[in-house]
């Protein structure tokens, strides 16, 4: 996916800035982007349950880093990727923006 052509001037952003990632990735809907350079994403797993030895659908919420190149808005597939604590609950950092199928 191609970035934005303007100069991106936030230091936490792993593209253009020096922030260091690591660790888990996941790809996620973006159900809320109403912080500043925050966005909320969700999405589902399967959990087993051995008592009744089927599945259930569990769903995960993290907030994470939205870069200004990136700037990704509710609705949108996006890829984060773990990163070194940005705040109290804010522990990933949006690296890409997916196209919709």
């Amino acid at each position: 996916m191609k970035m934005k052509e303007a100069k991106c001037t936030d230091k936490n952003c792993p593209i253009h800035g020096t922030l260091r990632t690591r660790g888990r990735s996941f790809v996620g809907r973006v159900i809320s982007a109403k912080m500043h350079r925050t966005v909320v994403i969700e999405f589902e797993r399967i959990h087993y349950l051995a008592k009744y030895e089927r599945y259930e659908k569990r769903r995960i919420r993290l907030k994470a880093h939205n870069p200004d190149c990136i700037s990704a808005s509710e609705g949108d597939i996006v890829k984060v990727v773990e990163c070194r604590p940005l705040s109290k609950t804010k522990h990933f950092v949006v690296v890409e923006k997916r196209s919709e199928k």
